[in-house]
């Protein structure tokens, strides 16, 4: 079942550190496929979503050209036909995910955030997905047997990014639009260690 959060309870700046935190849940699985496949400059992204967090800084005069930031965005979104690993397709939900977040900036539409939400919870959903299916394989059973969506509903990551993004919901709802909270944001991540398919964070 996918998330469903009310972004229409949430002011701008709510929306866009709830997104940018999500996105930095997701970023290392963008560093670990450049650092695999040789596409990609991770560091370009890490900027761009470090532009973002300071335009929320409200001390700060940030201005971003969404247009040019978007453009350069474009030459990193990696073609899943071009590689044959896994990896590429959460590095595409990765640029996706920055993608939605500096268009709803730009256009304030809540379906940007939608969108970053969803992108999330399917990195994992793919994942899980992918690992109980290895795991049936393994067994080399005779009977065909099919993943249910309640088999990857109760897998521990599914579980984790569910209680995760609720959790992240409401600590956003909740907090004052200040660095204070820009901070703790960026701390429940780091705390975390992992990203949301369970890569540790370097």
């Amino acid at each position: 079942m996918p998330i469903h959060l009310p972004f229409t309870k949430l002011s701008q700046w709510q929306n866009i550190a709830f997104g940018a935190t999500l996105i930095e849940r997701m970023l290392p699985n963008y560093e670990m496929f450049a650092e695999n496949s040789g596409f990609g400059n991770y560091q370009l992204i890490r900027n761009q979503l470090d532009l973002i967090w300071q335009r929320l800084d409200k001390s700060q005069k940030v201005k971003i050209n969404y247009d040019a930031q978007l453009l350069k965005l474009e030459e990193q979104v990696p073609d899943p036909q071009a590689f044959d690993f896994f990896g590429v397709y959460p590095a595409l939900d990765v640029t996706m995910a920055v993608m939605s977040l500096l268009q709803a900036m730009q256009t304030n539409e809540d379906e940007g955030f939608d969108n970053i939400s969803r992108l999330s919870q399917n990195s994992v959903h793919f994942y899980v997905e992918l690992c109980l299916t290895q795991a049936l394989d393994e067994q080399n059973s005779a009977e065909t047997e099919e993943i249910s969506q309640q088999d990857i509903q109760a897998h521990p990551l599914m579980e984790w990014e569910v209680a995760t993004q609720n959790e992240l919901f409401d600590f956003v709802k909740n907090s004052p639009e200040n660095k204070a909270t820009i901070k703790a944001l960026k701390n429940i991540v780091s705390e975390q260690g992992l990203s949301n398919l369970g890569i540790e964070i370097q």
